[in-house]
């Protein structure tokens, strides 16, 4: 039995200051990216699609503040909903914040608010697919798969303004 191109999967980590990234991928894009996971070493790769050296390269420039936006091939699984709604999240800009309200506002139906939140939550293309990016209603920072403190660390690194230490 011949095996489909498209379904083999590549693994690699990245160290970021977040702790390790993850990246997963098939022969069309990057399927996933997180932070923090385990991942043991004999999943990696050593040979990987050319778009996992773009995609390192691109995090690295983020992480150092050189990067805004990404340009890779993505290729996430999920339904068709929680595709649309990545697809809202990678159109908040760099530096700013929305509500799951403003979500669901721009699918089109506000009612589907818990729905937005849900796929929000499942996005497993953290940090290129922005869902750090939104937040509560009231501002508040609420849940983020990758713990609130990672969260509020993005946050804080996209923010325009920087804090000045008084010691």
């Amino acid at each position: 039995m011949k095996m489909n191109p498209k379904s083999k999967r590549y693994y690699t980590t990245l160290e970021t200051p977040l702790g390790k990234a993850y990246l997963m991928g098939d022969a069309i894009g990057l399927t996933a990216f997180t932070v923090g996971e385990v991942v043991s070493s004999d999943l990696c790769n050593k040979k990987l699609p050319p778009y996992f050296d773009k995609a390192i390269k691109q995090v690295k420039e983020y992480f150092d503040g050189r990067r805004k936006t990404f340009d890779l091939p993505l290729h996430p699984s999920g339904t068709s909903f929680q595709k649309k709604v990545w697809a809202a999240l990678s159109k908040i800009p760099y530096g700013q914040t929305v509500s799951y309200l403003d979500v669901a506002k721009q699918l089109g139906d506000p009612k589907v608010i818990r729905a937005a939140a849900s796929a929000n939550g499942k996005n497993p293309l953290w940090i290129i697919v922005p869902c750090h990016r939104v937040i509560g209603s009231d501002g508040s920072l609420t849940g983020y798969a990758g713990g609130l403190w990672r969260k509020k660390w993005l946050l804080e690194h996209e923010s325009p303004y920087t804090q000045q230490r008084l010691f």
